[in-house]
């Protein structure tokens, strides 16, 4: 699935992957970036094995473009 960024810097989320969150109108989502530059969208309200998401460590931060391979 793909999506277009926006002049804003938006993206819509498809809807089958709203769906499949649960996401509905003004929910929050969380964005993680791991060290191998892949980013993970994760729904505020989403419990991993009772674990919130919120108690997930923040990766470092980093210059995402310092990885990017695709020639841009």
């Amino acid at each position: 699935m793909e999506s277009a960024i926006t002049v804003k810097g938006q993206a819509t989320i498809p809807k089958p992957i709203r769906e499949h969150l649960g996401l509905q109108p003004g929910d929050r989502v969380k964005f993680f970036v791991h060290p191998d530059g892949s980013v993970v969208l994760l729904p505020k309200n989403l419990s991993l094995g009772g674990t919130w998401y919120r108690q997930i460590p923040e990766p470092a931060a980093c210059d995402y473009r310092a990885n990017d391979h695709s020639g841009r």
